[in-house]
């Protein structure tokens, strides 16, 4: 049986999530900082939410052949980037373990919202391309969070490191 691009398309998504759960809950289970913790964890819990619409379109499909309408969560502001870039910079050092998952977590998350991002243009569903792009503006505030974070510890090495220029 040939499966439609949309489901191939929600398919590969679903997976993506859920590899995007499984290393946010691995990042979170092996650092020691417990701000990290706080992020990943609670990231791994909002790709939990797209796993769960997701599969209700797959199943929609499956059923329907056709996406159904859907309240969309908003995204979530339990997290605080500013408490949390702050209390990151204490706890851990820009060359270490969680600032490495951060630029892969970083990586990752771009690659989400192109993927999204993408099949919101391509399909004619008004539906299909709605719930897409929900998910793409939903990782962008993930790929925003890590990068902040990025930049602050980058700048925490470069001081650290006195890579500021002498004049």
């Amino acid at each position: 049986m040939k499966m439609s691009k949309a489901e191939e398309t929600i398919k590969k998504a679903i997976l993506l999530e859920h590899k995007g759960r499984a290393f946010y809950n691995s990042i979170a289970k092996n650092t020691s900082s417990s701000a990290v913790r706080d992020i990943f964890e609670s990231m791994a819990l909002e790709e939990e939410e797209h796993i769960r619409v997701l599969t209700e379109q797959l199943k929609s499909l499956a059923q329907a052949g056709s996406f159904k309408y859907m309240e969309l969560k908003q995204m979530s502001d339990e997290v605080s980037p500013k408490v949390l870039t702050a209390k990151v910079k204490e706890e851990i050092s820009g060359a270490g373990y969680e600032a490495a998952a951060i630029s892969a977590a970083m990586n990752f998350e771009k690659q989400a919202v192109e993927y999204y991002a993408d099949r919101a243009k391509a399909t004619h569903d008004e539906e299909e391309a709605r719930i897409f792009n929900w998910l793409s503006d939903w990782e962008k505030t993930h790929v925003e969070l890590l990068a902040e974070i990025d930049r602050e510890l980058q700048e925490k090495v470069w001081y650290d490191q006195s890579f500021w220029p002498i004049y």
